[in-house]
Parts: structure tokens; sequence; C-alpha cells
């Protein structure tokens, strides 16, 4: 039996990918739950595939719980509508919208026809990368990464003890009542040193400036 291999990526998230295998026989509604196990959303939404062309322009829609308009038209249903009544091309493409009232674009491409593995179980996943974004106002189921975790700015950065602080100029005060800041005042220090050096000046003997003749 044939292996349909969809890669399967968000419209505006260039970096989210996944690339899940699953036979020809089985149905939309079955991608359809297959990509979500992946994405962690919840796949109880109203959603659609569209059969489209290279430059994923909608075409025949495959529904999945379909409003009433919808349901009136005759629109074709995920499930029970197998996946190869709309595979015409080796490199289909289907246009999928995830949830109506807060939709994801999704481009769902195929791009490999592989042959049945014995005792494999269909649909699966062969590829992941990237977080699936977080629908607002709703609960994301987490999806194991084997990803490492991001550092915690606020919580890895270690405090300070007293030692480093004092180092920094800052001292506790002896009645332990909290922090007070040791001030240095070498610039004031030095500035002492050259009034002084003035003050020295004064004291020179008035009357040598008095011996001068004017001129």
């Amino acid at each position: 039996m044939a292996i349909y291999r969809f890669r399967v990526s968000f419209e505006d998230y260039d970096d989210v990918i996944r690339e899940i295998d699953i036979k020809s026989t089985q149905t939309f509604e079955e991608l359809h739950l297959a990509i979500h196990r992946t994405t962690g959303y919840n796949p109880e939404k109203s959603s659609s595939f569209y059969v489209s062309n290279d430059h994923w322009i909608k075409a025949e829609e495959i529904a999945f719980l379909p409003n009433q308009r919808k349901t009136d038209a005759g629109v074709a249903l995920m499930t029970g509508t197998k996946l190869y009544k709309f595979i015409d091309d080796p490199h289909q493409k289907f246009y999928y919208t995830y949830n109506f009232e807060r939709p994801y674009d999704l481009h769902v491409e195929l791009i490999k026809i592989l042959d049945e593995e014995k005792g494999k179980e269909y649909p699966v996943l062969v590829r992941r990368s990237g977080e699936a974004p977080k629908p607002p106002g709703s609960v994301v189921i987490p999806v194991e990464t084997g990803e490492e975790g991001e550092f915690d700015f606020l919580n890895d950065i270690d405090e300070p003890d007293e030692e480093d602080i004092i180092s920094m100029g800052v001292e506790e005060d002896d009645l332990g009542e909290g922090l007070v800041v040791k001030e240095h005042h070498e610039d004031e220090e030095e500035k002492d040193d050259i009034m002084d050096e003035f003050a020295d000046n004064d004291n020179l003997d008035a009357d040598e400036f008095d011996s001068k003749e004017d001129y």
C-alpha cells in the first residue's frame, strides 16, 4: 500500500515544520488529528483542507465540523473521505485552515510516496521542527520536544553575597538594620591637597611684593 509523506508548515511561521507519513487509504480526518497531535491544539475545531495549486490557491474544500451553510451546499467531509481520492499530483498541495474562530493557515504538501513498512502504525510523525504558536485564549497540550529548556534570566542569576556587596563599596552597618553605602572621597582628598599648597603660598611675606619698584 502507498504511504504519503506530507510536509506541514505554518503560513506565517516558516520555522515550524512537521512531516507525517500516512496511508493513502486513510482519511483527511486522520491527517487532521495527526497534525494536532504534533501541535498540541484541540482538534475538535471547525477546520478545512482545500485542494490547492502551486500558488496555494484554494479549490475544492474538505471540511471538519462544517457550519450549516457548508453542509447544505454539500461540502465534502474529512470523516470518511480518503486521501487518495484528492491526490492527482505526486506533489499535491492542500491549503489547510485550522479553527475558523481563531484561524491558523497551514500548507500541506505531498513530498514523497513510499511503500508501507510492515508492522508500522500510521499515521506517524517523521520530522518535527519548531514550536507551534500558541492560539490566543486557548490551552495547548504540552508536546514532548526533547529540547533543552530555555535560560530563565531572572531566576538563574546568582544573588551577590555579603563579600561581593562590600567589594562594591557597600557594607552592613553596626546595628544590622540594613545596608549603608561606604563612600570613597579620593577626588575630595586630592582637592584638599591642592588647596593646602595654595594656602602655603598665602604665608609668604607681603613685604616681598611691597619691595618691588612700581612701574
